[in-house]
């Protein structure tokens, strides 16, 4: 099973921005995603890329403000969150599968998880 590491989180006012950094064990390449979880709500969909970079999928509410990317070398994908709400608030946490879905039950591997918080 593939251990993912998140990093890249920490306080940011409203408007900042943050980069978060998902390394992958292994050299085998997945389909990746980050999910957030808010205090007291159910985990949400952000956005997952295909293994090779081309596909890309994003929660409506953060097109164009969220970014993911991947460098296949380091076996990393990265979440370049822009114009952050205090909504963005979460722990966010990086997965691992084989099919590009919105869906956590896609994924197989999962990370601990990074705080994010948007103070204003």
């Amino acid at each position: 099973q593939v251990q993912l590491v998140e990093s890249g989180g920490g306080l940011v006012q409203t408007g900042g921005s943050l980069r978060l950094s998902c390394a992958a064990s292994g050299r085998t390449l997945y389909v990746m995603a980050w999910f957030r979880q808010a205090p007291g709500k159910e985990r949400e969909f952000v956005a997952a890329i295909s293994r090779g970079g081309e596909n890309t999928q994003y929660t409506d509410s953060m097109k164009g403000r969220f970014t993911i990317s991947r460098d296949n070398a380091k076996n990393t994908v990265y979440l370049q969150m822009n114009t952050l709400k205090s909504e963005d608030t979460a722990v966010y946490t990086c997965a691992a599968g084989n099919i590009l879905s919105v869906t956590p039950p896609a994924y197989r591997s999962w990370g601990q998880g990074t705080q994010v918080t948007v103070s204003s």
